[in-house]
């Protein structure tokens, strides 16, 4: 009898694994990641080796040197991938692009045009929550954000302002960035104007993900210096 029950347990528990791996759950097999540990106990053992012999050859100060290294990397590393400090070098996650108000989404992409080597451009209470900035070629550019509570593309006259009490200045680009999709009316708006380049929410997210904005694609990508 307890024979028996053990068997239906190790049967229940084949057809538990089955169905985990079936849905990708259950994690590698031994022989998927064999290789890799195979590898890494190499790495280690050389690791090892190669310390064991410099402490040999020239005393404990080497090996110390090479830990330290080694110990400030890895906490480095981790520091960087903190969401605090990712987000302030300009990369942010889809799901954090979600969760911003339009203040946020705007200092978002204050950080990635940073990030992508432009020089944020500091503007009077009255234009916020859009951005201006300019690159290495001194090229003016003006970021806009959808939906917010400003006319249509088409009904909008172009941005402009003074300098220094000069006459007004036109940006050379344009960006006017989306989390949505935009309506067909605003992609024919964008395509006559020429200068207007549309980021929707695939391309925010590409962008917030660490790609350039000169490389978001034809359609979208701002020229490169």
């Amino acid at each position: 009898m307890a024979e028996a029950g053990e068997r239906s347990r190790r049967v229940l528990r084949r057809q538990a694994v089955s169905e985990l791996r079936a849905r990708g759950r259950y994690g590698p097999r031994l022989r998927e990641v064999l290789f890799a540990l195979v590898l890494l106990v190499l790495l280690g053992s050389a690791g090892v080796v190669g310390l064991a012999l410099a402490f040999r050859v020239y005393g404990p100060a080497v090996p110390a040197a090479v830990l330290a290294a080694l110990v400030t990397g890895a906490v480095t590393v981790r520091l960087l991938r903190r969401p605090l400090a990712r987000r302030r070098r300009g990369l942010y996650t889809p799901d954090e692009l979600v969760e911003l108000d339009v203040p946020g989404l705007a200092l978002a992409v204050a950080r990635m045009l940073r990030r992508d080597g432009w020089r944020v451009l500091p503007l009077p209470e009255q234009d916020r929550p859009r951005l201006a900035a300019r690159d290495a070629q001194g090229r003016l550019l003006v970021v806009a954000f959808r939906p917010v509570a400003e006319p249509l593309p088409d009904e909008e006259p172009a941005w402009r302002r003074r300098a220094r009490g000069h006459g007004p200045v036109v940006p050379d680009l344009r960006l006017v960035v989306h989390r949505g999709t935009f309506a067909e009316r605003d992609v024919r708006w964008a395509a006559r104007q020429g200068h207007v380049h549309l980021i929707d929410g695939a391309r925010l997210a590409r962008w917030a993900g660490g790609t350039p904005l000169h490389r978001l694609g034809d359609e979208a990508g701002v020229p490169g210096p």
